[in-house]
């Protein structure tokens, strides 16, 4: 049986002509997602900054203006209200309330009676209630647990390859972490341990792309002895390009349902990971591939940089 393949065989994309394009967007839109990140800022969730979650089920589909309007009276403060599910699901947020847990208790009983009030019959289908400390504590962990992932991994890629290879890495990875932030901020995609999660996990995906391209990078600079290096590595990208691209999709594919239909507590998750694959799988080609070839030529391969050499006969590879 033959098997499908996304890209033809034997493609000769030279994409290194659009390394500076590629290098410049990059740096534009993770200049932009650091200046996000301050303004608007993330939408923290309950984890992070303390406060009440509460999934109700009205019987009707609730009315949005009249339910904010009935909540506002009971003297929580500012009451944030989301659709999710069916029209009759409804998850309330509340800020942490002065006071003890007692305080964060009489607030819900508050709410539970307004809720009644409002629409008998309504369901208390989940209560959450974090403190202030508590929520400092997720926080310090959630970021720890980043930070020392993005440093492990780093450091695993520096050991591995030669140094233009790890610094390119390196410089790729924090590229893409600060991107996948900005898309955070921009779609106001609540930041939670759920969130944290799906960062670690676009951490390793994206590692993982590169170090297949890099090692199919370094066969062929101990395989061809004479090719210039910018041939080499659109040689090398295109050589793995099926396996890339196939691997992408797939892990796109199995996210989309849990972005559609996977509910609030997936949502965040899986519109996370997709816009992180995307991302981790095109800075493999279009910034770490560049950063290589800057760092490279005259190190990594002595002479200069043919701008269309023909490959010799038989160097294409399938992967």
């Amino acid at each position: 049986m033959r098997r499908i393949r996304l890209v033809p065989d034997n493609t000769r994309i030279q994409f290194m002509r659009g390394r500076l394009a590629g290098l410049v967007v990059s740096m534009i839109l993770s200049v932009a997602s650091v200046v996000l990140f301050f303004y608007p800022g993330m939408n923290y969730g309950i984890d992070f900054k303390g406060g009440i979650v509460m999934e109700v089920r009205t019987p009707q589909p609730a009315e949005f203006a009249a339910l904010r309007s009935t909540l506002s009276d009971t003297g929580v403060g500012e009451v944030g209200l989301q659709q999710f599910g069916t029209p009759e699901d409804v998850l309330i947020r509340i800020g942490r309330q002065p006071g003890d847990d007692a305080a964060q208790q009489r607030a819900v009983q508050r709410v539970r009676a307004s809720l009644e009030q409002f629409a008998p019959g309504t369901q208390v289908r989940r209560v959450e209630t974090v403190g202030a400390r508590i929520s400092e504590e997720l926080f310090i962990g959630g970021m720890t647990a980043l930070g020392l992932a993005l440093l492990i991994m780093l450091l695993y890629i520096w050991f591995r390859f030669e140094w233009q290879f790890g610094f390119g890495a390196v410089v790729t990875l924090i590229l893409d972490l600060t991107k996948a932030i900005g898309f955070l901020a921009v779609t106001q995609i609540e930041f939670n341990l759920v969130t944290v999660a799906a960062l670690l996990t676009i951490i390793g995906y994206s590692v993982n792309d590169k170090v297949v391209v890099y090692d199919r990078m370094r066969e062929n600079l101990r395989k061809f002895k004479a090719m210039p290096l910018r041939q080499l590595i659109d040689q090398s990208i295109n050589e793995t390009l099926n396996r890339t691209i196939g691997t992408s999709a797939t892990t796109f594919l199995s996210c989309l349902p849990l972005a559609i239909i996977g509910g609030e507590a997936l949502h965040g998750f899986a519109w996370t990971m997709m816009f992180g694959i995307v991302v981790g799988t095109s800075s493999s080609i279009f910034i770490a591939a560049p950063i290589l070839l800057y760092l490279g030529e005259g190190r990594l391969r002595r002479g200069p940089v043919a701008e269309s050499a023909p490959a010799p006969d038989g160097a294409a590879e399938r992967p």
